[in-house]
């Protein structure tokens, strides 16, 4: 390729957020107007674990069956018109999936090539590795795997996106992966498309910012959204395309005719999803998203520009699971008056019924109040008492737990009833973070011939990133922005949060150089845990990105051992940024130009 006459952009558009998502996105996708190479992510954390169980009931599995529906769907169109696919929708059986594929294609009477990566599977080889002097830690946690006493029962490598880049190059159509990085599967076109060479750090950079902001599908098009009043269309949002350009920018832009908007508001709401600091690591590059400059290019285009990229670190996360034991929860309703009084009493019964709290391995109880004074209907007097009991024997935690429940019935509380029956054990994993040595994992390509391809480390590496970045304080001073009224922290700011095992992470932005001089110094980490009273006690980090004018809290152990083991109501995070918003707090008045909020 002449570098001097780059190619023209790579038009990505990305089907599927994860395992699960809307099916009608990937047809709707390749019908609805111009894409080069159509990409699906299916592999959230916890969908290891959900493959890994679909598997025990059926070998022949531990791939996102959706996908095949899908491409059963999409397969002729992408055929006559020459769009290449590539998803990870491997899972626990890349080469399972592969065969399946095959033999759709071969079934249609189709010219499509098919290949996949595999290598990320280490379950196998953990005892080895640290049989090599590589001891396994979590990551958030100083603990080592021996001291949890866990056996894992998944372990897959987070790949980087050169195994695509090497099967496109090969003549691939089609590329499933197993567990990859998200952003891996923009990264890798990009790659392959403009031939980019492992040490241009700043145009697979600017990719994995692509990929980071089209990885969870319409969240960049208005879906799961702040700001509604931004949104005019309120169908379904279309997917989100990125149109990847040869220096690593790129636009953000979706079909014409879709429902949703893209806006800088819905771009910073994706960047801002699910990180931590503004370095953010990949096995290829690290990206630095405060470098980011985002401008509007048009209806429904918002450009991104300016990426900085250094070399990855030396190591590869690795996601693990192991079972916990099983869980079990009822809900006690508590009505009327004396709501606290109620709630200790039947904790008190209910445990001495259960031979004390000792009995389990954990118990969570919650008092969820939904009560309020002078209440002029049903729903305005209840409140609900939440208990959560976990333990590795089953029957502890089964009908044994459920049915003490129900003996509170005629002996407890005036008003006792539950919002269940009484319900089964169910099982439940823990989620378990850790690095390994990059030079100890092969990553494989098996190309559509057969022939395996191993795909070489990056040729460079920095581990200045690969600890945890330390948060940063404003130090505000003696500033001064005027008269201030309470008002909701979200009339000047939006917000996104979500989950990273279990940490939770809440990004908020706003709109104008004034409002951000003032969020910056008004937002500490103090400040947050007090509107957030429930992240008192964890470890808050908190960074700023003052090219989206944003902030990022990320608080620490909040969610537990991830999303398959946590007793809140909210396992994943998603309404924590929404909280924090309807949260009170002292506002300028002079901030205050839009009485509508943030705009």
């Amino acid at each position: 390729m002449n570098r001097t006459t780059p190619r023209r952009p790579v038009r990505i558009g990305n089907a599927s957020g994860f395992y699960g998502d809307r099916l009608a996105a990937f047809r709707a996708m390749v019908e609805g107007g111009p894409v080069d190479v159509v990409t699906g992510d299916y592999l959230a954390e916890l969908t290891m674990l959900i493959l890994w169980k679909a598997k025990q009931k059926d070998p022949e599995t531990g791939y996102a069956k959706t996908f095949v529906t899908q491409f059963e769907q999409v397969a002729r169109t992408c055929a006559d018109r020459g769009i290449k696919i590539v998803v990870n929708a491997g899972g626990l059986a890349p080469a399972g999936l592969a065969a399946r594929v095959r033999s759709i294609v071969q079934a249609e009477g189709l010219d499509l090539a098919v290949a996949h990566v595999e290598g990320d599977d280490i379950v196998d080889r953990l005892s080895q590795l640290q049989a090599a002097g590589h001891p396994l830690r979590h990551l958030d946690k100083d603990i080592s795997l021996e001291q949890a006493g866990a056996q894992p029962i998944s372990a897959n490598v987070y790949l980087g996106g050169w195994g695509i880049a090497a099967a496109l190059a090969r003549g691939a159509d089609i590329v499933i992966t197993p567990r990859v990085t998200d952003a891996a599967l923009v990264l890798g076109v990009g790659a392959w498309w403009h031939d980019w060479k492992r040490t241009d750090f700043d145009a697979l950079a600017g990719a994995v910012a692509a990929g980071h902001i089209i990885e969870c599908g319409p969240q960049a098009t208005g879906g799961n959204y702040s700001q509604i009043h931004e949104i005019a269309d309120r169908r379904y949002p279309g997917s989100p395309i990125a149109e990847l350009a040869h220096d690593g920018s790129f636009v953000i832009t979706k079909h014409d005719g879709t429902g949703g908007t893209v806006s800088p508001g819905t771009i910073t709401a994706q960047l801002l999803y699910e990180v931590d600091s503004p370095v953010y690591l990949n096995p290829d590059v690290v990206a630095h998203f405060d470098t980011l400059q985002l401008t509007q290019d048009g209806t429904d285009r918002v450009r991104v520009s300016g990426a900085t990229g250094s070399p990855p670190p030396s190591t590869l996360k690795v996601a693990m699971n192991f079972i916990g034991g099983y869980r079990n929860t009822m809900t006690l309703v508590l009505t009327g008056l004396d709501i606290e009084e109620k709630a200790r009493w039947a904790t008190e019964q209910l445990f001495e019924i259960l031979g004390g709290r000792e009995a389990f391995d954990d118990i969570d109880v919650q008092l969820l109040r939904y009560d309020r004074a002078e209440p002029a209907r049903l729903s305005e007097a209840t409140a609900h008492l939440r208990v959560t009991v976990k333990d590795r024997d089953r029957s502890k935690v089964d009908r044994a737990f459920s049915n003490a429940v129900l003996e509170l019935a005629v002996g407890g509380y005036a008003g006792f009833h539950t919002t269940t029956p009484p319900s089964s054990a169910s099982e439940f994993g823990v989620y378990w973070p850790t690095v390994v040595p990059a030079a100890g994992i092969e990553q494989i390509v098996v190309h559509a011939d057969g022939y395996r391809e191993t795909i070489e480390h990056a040729p460079q590496t920095d581990d200045r990133y690969s600890g945890v970045i330390r948060g940063v304080e404003y130090n505000s001073g003696t500033a001064d922005f005027g008269p201030t009224t309470r008002r909701p922290l979200g009339s000047v700011v939006a917000a996104r949060s979500g989950d990273k095992g279990g940490k939770a992470n809440v990004g908020i932005w706003t709109d104008t150089a004034e409002r951000w001089n003032w969020l910056r110094s008004h937002l500490t980490t103090e400040r947050l845990t007090e509107l957030v009273s429930d992240a008192a006690g964890f470890e808050v980090r908190r960074y700023e990105f003052p090219n989206l004018r944003a902030l990022n809290f990320v608080i620490v152990g909040f969610l537990g051992d991830g999303v398959a083991s946590c007793t809140r109501t909210d396992p994943q995070a998603k309404g924590l940024g929404e909280f924090l918003r309807a949260t009170y707090t002292d506002i300028p008045d002079k901030l205050m130009g839009d009485p509508d909020g943030l705009r």
